[in-house]
């Protein structure tokens, strides 16, 4: 949905284009007073060192304005595939004949250092080679975490956030969850310390508990790479090919469920109401609703079960 102040701009456009201001307040469903009053009293627009204002949009082919947090939603989408290898000149091509984008390189150059993205995917002689996800058989917990990154969209303002969520494949619990604005390396980092103290995985001679993700750029950048080889006792970090999301197929379970039954039956106003509805949904989902690959218990009850002996032993392939 377009602000005041977009209606007011493109209101603007017009009649500097030599259309009747009648007509164009009318089209545009602003008032006479409105219109003048905004002109009168313009709202500071965000600008560049040089003077040179930031829209904050691009347009597509059809002359629609596509937001910059939409744009940056479609480059990390990008760069969590094949094009992950590409730079901003080509991120920039692929905007184009994908999202039909009309944008400059020096904008999605801009883009892609306000995200982090840049330095990232320019990594060489890696200190944390790259291991490919193989085939596994899981026996029991914190032997395989999946990892992925989630958007959410507020209406209310307009905006996009980030869920990072790891899942044990085992008994199917949210061991860790990330929620904010924005989502880095150090963000992850510090979610994963976090859920492995409550699962008290310690530095031990037992096999290494294996985290699972995709190739985004949280996960190939240098924080976390640090973060792998401080743990490379207990952890071992393992990464999925581009375009093979069935090798993460239990977080994207969950996020294809998060979407269902709690994304889609809220439409969010603010950041707050999202992170608090988010938060209560993932309490929910592990210890409350039952889990039908669990014996219709939820994740928390079939783990507590399973150290107590509760439950049949199980394997699980893939």
């Amino acid at each position: 949905m377009e602000t005041l102040t977009d209606k007011v701009e493109f209101a603007k456009e017009w009649v500097e284009a030599g259309f009747a201001v009648t007509r164009v307040i009318s089209i545009v469903g602003i008032s006479r007073s409105t219109y003048y009053y905004q002109q009168a009293n313009p709202i500071p627009v965000k600008r560049t060192a040089g003077g040179r204002p930031i829209p904050g949009f691009s347009l597509d082919s059809k002359g629609k304005r596509v937001s910059d947090e939409q744009i940056k939603a479609y480059l990390m989408k990008l760069i969590g595939g094949m094009e992950a290898v590409y730079g901003y000149r080509k991120l920039t091509s692929c905007l184009k004949r994908k999202h039909h984008l009309t944008i400059s390189k020096k904008k999605v150059y801009r883009l892609c250092k306000e995200m982090g993205i840049l330095f990232p995917l320019k990594i060489r002689n890696s200190k944390y080679p790259r291991k490919i996800a193989r085939n596994r058989i899981v026996t029991g917990p914190n032997q395989l975490w999946q990892i992925d990154i989630k958007y959410g969209y507020i209406p209310g303002i307009e905006r996009f956030f980030y869920l990072a969520s790891a899942i044990d494949v085992y008994d199917r619990k949210i061991v860790g969850f990330y929620l904010g604005r924005t989502c880095g390396g150090k963000d992850i980092t510090n979610m994963l310390k976090t859920a492995l103290r409550a699962r008290k995985i310690e530095n031990s001679g037992e096999d290494k508990l294996v985290l699972r993700t995709d190739n985004g750029p949280q996960f190939i950048g240098i924080q976390f790479q640090e973060f792998c080889l401080e743990n490379k006792e207990r952890l071992e970090h393992e990464r999925i090919p581009p375009k093979s999301p069935n090798l993460n197929a239990y977080i994207e379970s969950f996020h294809s469920v998060l979407e269902r039954e709690c994304y889609q039956r809220h439409e969010f106003q603010t950041f707050e109401e999202a992170n608090d509805v988010v938060k209560e949904y993932i309490q929910f989902y592990n210890n409350k609703r039952v889990h039908g690959s669990l014996e219709d218990w939820p994740p928390a009850v079939y783990f507590q079960k399973h150290k107590k002996g509760e439950v049949k032993p199980r394997k699980i392939a893939l």
